[in-house]
Protein backbone atom coordinates (compact mmCIF):
# COMPACT_ATOMS: atom_id res chain seq x y z
CA UNK A 1 0.00 0.00 0.00
CA UNK A 2 1.57 3.30 -0.83
CA UNK A 3 2.66 6.11 1.88
CA UNK A 4 0.66 8.81 3.14
CA UNK A 5 2.57 12.04 3.65
CA UNK A 6 0.82 11.40 6.74
CA UNK A 7 1.69 8.74 7.33
CA UNK A 8 5.39 9.63 6.95
CA UNK A 9 4.85 12.44 9.50
CA UNK A 10 3.82 10.08 12.79
CA UNK A 11 7.68 8.78 12.78
CA UNK A 12 9.16 10.01 15.50
CA UNK A 13 12.15 10.37 13.61
CA UNK A 14 10.54 12.34 10.75
CA UNK A 15 8.45 14.25 12.79
CA UNK A 16 10.35 17.92 12.15
CA UNK A 17 10.85 17.02 8.15
CA UNK A 18 8.83 19.44 6.18
CA UNK A 19 6.72 18.30 3.74
CA UNK A 20 8.84 18.54 1.06
CA UNK A 21 11.48 16.21 2.43
CA UNK A 22 8.31 14.07 3.13
CA UNK A 23 8.00 13.77 -0.57
CA UNK A 24 11.00 12.37 -1.08
CA UNK A 25 10.62 9.49 1.13
CA UNK A 26 7.52 9.33 -0.27
CA UNK A 27 8.11 7.23 -3.26
CA UNK A 28 10.29 4.55 -1.59
CA UNK A 29 8.33 3.91 0.95
CA UNK A 30 5.63 1.01 1.15
CA UNK A 31 2.74 0.53 4.08
CA UNK A 32 1.77 -3.14 5.27
CA UNK A 33 -1.29 -4.06 6.97
CA UNK A 34 -0.89 -7.19 10.10
CA UNK A 35 -4.24 -8.58 11.98
CA UNK A 36 -3.95 -8.97 15.97
CA UNK A 37 -1.38 -12.03 16.86
CA UNK A 38 0.26 -11.87 13.39
CA UNK A 39 4.12 -12.50 13.45
CA UNK A 40 5.76 -9.43 11.76
CA UNK A 41 9.04 -11.11 12.02
CA UNK A 42 10.43 -13.66 13.62
CA UNK A 43 13.94 -14.26 15.70
CA UNK A 44 16.39 -14.40 13.25
CA UNK A 45 15.28 -13.84 10.30
CA UNK A 46 17.17 -12.27 7.32
CA UNK A 47 15.28 -8.98 6.86
CA UNK A 48 15.53 -6.92 4.23
CA UNK A 49 17.57 -3.39 4.56
CA UNK A 50 14.50 -1.07 5.27
CA UNK A 51 13.78 1.07 8.20
CA UNK A 52 10.65 -0.25 9.85
CA UNK A 53 8.34 1.72 11.46
CA UNK A 54 4.79 1.40 13.29
CA UNK A 55 2.49 3.50 12.22
CA UNK A 56 -0.86 2.48 14.12
CA UNK A 57 -1.76 -0.56 16.48
CA UNK A 58 0.69 -2.25 19.43
CA UNK A 59 3.60 -4.42 18.35
CA UNK A 60 5.13 -6.54 20.91
CA UNK A 61 8.65 -7.60 20.77
CA UNK A 62 10.15 -10.68 22.32
CA UNK A 63 12.95 -12.97 22.87
CA UNK A 64 13.20 -17.01 23.08
CA UNK A 65 16.29 -17.81 24.68
CA UNK A 66 17.91 -21.49 24.06
CA UNK A 67 15.87 -23.37 26.25
CA UNK A 68 12.61 -21.95 25.03
CA UNK A 69 12.14 -19.50 27.54
CA UNK A 70 9.93 -16.46 25.95
CA UNK A 71 11.21 -12.90 27.07
CA UNK A 72 8.88 -10.04 26.24
CA UNK A 73 11.59 -7.13 26.16
CA UNK A 74 8.96 -4.36 25.40
CA UNK A 75 6.02 -3.41 23.79
CA UNK A 76 5.55 -0.60 20.85
CA UNK A 77 3.31 2.12 19.91
CA UNK A 78 2.50 4.20 16.77
CA UNK A 79 5.36 6.10 15.36
CA UNK A 80 7.98 4.21 16.91
CA UNK A 81 11.10 2.39 14.86
CA UNK A 82 12.52 -1.08 15.02
CA UNK A 83 14.41 -3.74 14.16
CA UNK A 84 17.55 -1.33 14.02
CA UNK A 85 20.34 -4.62 12.91
CA UNK A 86 18.01 -4.12 9.12
CA UNK A 87 19.95 -0.82 9.12
CA UNK A 88 22.90 -0.75 11.44
CA UNK A 89 23.83 -4.42 11.91
CA UNK A 90 23.66 -7.90 10.52
CA UNK A 91 21.18 -7.79 8.80
CA UNK A 92 19.14 -10.60 11.35
CA UNK A 93 16.27 -10.07 13.48
CA UNK A 94 17.20 -9.94 17.16
CA UNK A 95 13.90 -10.95 18.43
CA UNK A 96 10.31 -11.78 16.88
CA UNK A 97 7.68 -9.18 16.44
CA UNK A 98 4.14 -9.97 16.84
CA UNK A 99 1.09 -7.43 16.22
CA UNK A 100 -0.67 -7.07 19.74
CA UNK A 101 -3.69 -5.37 17.64
CA UNK A 102 -4.37 -4.53 14.13
CA UNK A 103 -1.25 -2.75 12.83
CA UNK A 104 0.53 -0.50 9.88
CA UNK A 105 4.21 -0.99 9.35
CA UNK A 106 5.85 1.47 7.08
CA UNK A 107 9.00 0.97 5.78
CA UNK A 108 11.47 3.13 3.87
CA UNK A 109 14.16 1.73 1.72
CA UNK A 110 17.77 2.00 3.09
CA UNK A 111 19.26 4.45 -0.25
CA UNK A 112 16.43 6.85 0.26
CA UNK A 113 16.24 6.98 3.96
CA UNK A 114 20.34 7.52 3.08
CA UNK A 115 19.60 10.35 1.00
CA UNK A 116 17.55 12.09 3.67
CA UNK A 117 19.77 11.79 6.07
CA UNK A 118 22.35 13.85 3.81
CA UNK A 119 20.17 16.15 3.33
CA UNK A 120 18.78 16.70 7.17
CA UNK A 121 21.43 14.87 9.16
CA UNK A 122 19.07 15.54 12.24
CA UNK A 123 17.49 12.18 11.31
CA UNK A 124 20.92 10.18 11.99
CA UNK A 125 21.20 11.85 15.51
CA UNK A 126 16.73 11.60 16.35
CA UNK A 127 17.77 7.56 15.13
CA UNK A 128 20.74 7.29 17.33
CA UNK A 129 18.96 8.64 20.94
CA UNK A 130 15.98 6.27 20.10
CA UNK A 131 19.08 3.29 19.70
CA UNK A 132 20.41 4.43 22.68
CA UNK A 133 17.08 4.65 25.10
CA UNK A 134 16.73 0.96 23.76
CA UNK A 135 20.11 -0.01 24.36
CA UNK A 136 19.90 1.30 27.70
CA UNK A 137 16.20 -0.06 28.57
CA UNK A 138 17.89 -3.68 28.00
CA UNK A 139 20.68 -3.05 29.90
CA UNK A 140 18.15 -2.32 33.21
CA UNK A 141 16.54 -5.20 32.38
CA UNK A 142 19.21 -7.23 32.80
CA UNK A 143 20.77 -5.74 35.54
CA UNK A 144 17.15 -6.08 36.89
CA UNK A 145 16.68 -9.95 35.93
CA UNK A 146 20.09 -10.39 37.93
CA UNK A 147 19.87 -8.44 40.79
CA UNK A 148 16.62 -6.95 41.99
CA UNK A 149 13.89 -8.77 43.30
CA UNK A 150 10.83 -9.81 41.67
CA UNK A 151 8.79 -7.20 43.69
CA UNK A 152 10.98 -4.28 42.50
CA UNK A 153 10.87 -5.40 38.80
CA UNK A 154 6.96 -5.45 39.30
CA UNK A 155 7.01 -1.93 40.41
CA UNK A 156 9.18 -0.94 37.75
CA UNK A 157 7.47 -2.35 34.95
CA UNK A 158 4.22 -0.51 36.06
CA UNK A 159 6.20 2.87 36.49
CA UNK A 160 7.41 2.25 32.91
CA UNK A 161 3.99 1.53 31.57
CA UNK A 162 2.29 4.25 33.41
CA UNK A 163 4.65 7.20 32.06
CA UNK A 164 5.05 5.53 28.79
CA UNK A 165 1.67 4.67 27.29
CA UNK A 166 -0.25 7.50 29.77
CA UNK A 167 -2.24 7.29 32.28
CA UNK A 168 -6.36 8.36 33.52
CA UNK A 169 -7.99 9.34 36.84
CA UNK A 170 -11.15 6.51 37.33
CA UNK A 171 -12.67 5.56 40.39
CA UNK A 172 -10.31 2.91 41.02
CA UNK A 173 -7.07 5.09 41.04
CA UNK A 174 -4.59 6.19 38.80
CA UNK A 175 -5.47 3.95 35.69
CA UNK A 176 -2.81 2.69 33.21
CA UNK A 177 -4.00 3.10 29.86
CA UNK A 178 -1.95 -0.07 28.67
CA UNK A 179 -3.40 -3.20 29.82
CA UNK A 180 -0.81 -5.55 31.17
CA UNK A 181 -1.72 -8.86 31.66
CA UNK A 182 -0.30 -11.78 34.24
CA UNK A 183 1.21 -13.12 31.17
CA UNK A 184 2.50 -10.14 30.13
CA UNK A 185 3.81 -9.14 33.21
CA UNK A 186 5.71 -12.78 34.11
CA UNK A 187 7.05 -12.56 30.66
CA UNK A 188 8.78 -9.15 30.98
CA UNK A 189 9.96 -9.56 34.60
CA UNK A 190 11.53 -13.09 34.16
CA UNK A 191 9.23 -15.29 36.52
CA UNK A 192 5.97 -17.62 36.40
CA UNK A 193 2.42 -16.83 36.14
CA UNK A 194 1.52 -18.35 39.26
CA UNK A 195 4.62 -15.90 40.70
CA UNK A 196 2.93 -12.59 39.22
CA UNK A 197 -0.50 -13.14 40.34
CA UNK A 198 1.06 -13.46 43.82
CA UNK A 199 2.67 -10.41 43.81
CA UNK A 200 0.02 -8.74 42.29
CA UNK A 201 -2.45 -9.90 45.29
CA UNK A 202 0.49 -8.85 48.06
CA UNK A 203 0.12 -5.37 46.55
CA UNK A 204 -3.60 -4.59 47.14
CA UNK A 205 -2.79 -1.49 49.05
CA UNK A 206 -0.88 0.04 46.33
CA UNK A 207 -2.60 -1.43 43.18
CA UNK A 208 -5.72 -3.17 41.66
CA UNK A 209 -5.84 -5.21 39.13
CA UNK A 210 -8.95 -5.86 36.71
CA UNK A 211 -9.63 -8.86 34.65
CA UNK A 212 -8.67 -7.82 31.41
CA UNK A 213 -5.48 -6.70 32.80
CA UNK A 214 -6.27 -3.40 34.37
CA UNK A 215 -4.59 -2.25 35.89
CA UNK A 216 -4.95 1.28 38.70
CA UNK A 217 -2.52 2.67 40.80
CA UNK A 218 -3.67 3.35 44.58
CA UNK A 219 -0.87 4.91 46.30
CA UNK A 220 1.87 6.29 43.71
CA UNK A 221 4.33 7.24 46.29
CA UNK A 222 4.42 3.63 47.60
CA UNK A 223 4.68 2.16 44.54
CA UNK A 224 7.92 4.66 44.05
CA UNK A 225 9.18 3.15 47.55
CA UNK A 226 8.90 -0.68 46.24
CA UNK A 227 10.17 0.53 42.39
CA UNK A 228 13.63 1.83 44.54
CA UNK A 229 13.65 -0.91 47.42
CA UNK A 230 13.06 1.15 50.13
CA UNK A 231 9.86 -0.34 51.21
CA UNK A 232 8.24 -3.89 51.07
CA UNK A 233 4.31 -4.04 50.27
Amino acid sequence: MQTTIDQLAQIQVFAQLQPSELEGLQAHSRVQEYKAGEMVMHQSDRLPTKLFALIKGSLLITKTASTGKETILRTLSPGEIFAAPALLGNGIAPATVTAESNCQILTVEKDALLEAIRNNPEIALRMLMVFNQRLQQLHDTVHGLVSERAIVRLARLIQYFAEQYGTEKTTDGICLKANLSYYKIARSIGITYEECVRLIKSMKSVLVYRRGGKIAILDVEELEAIAYGTKNP
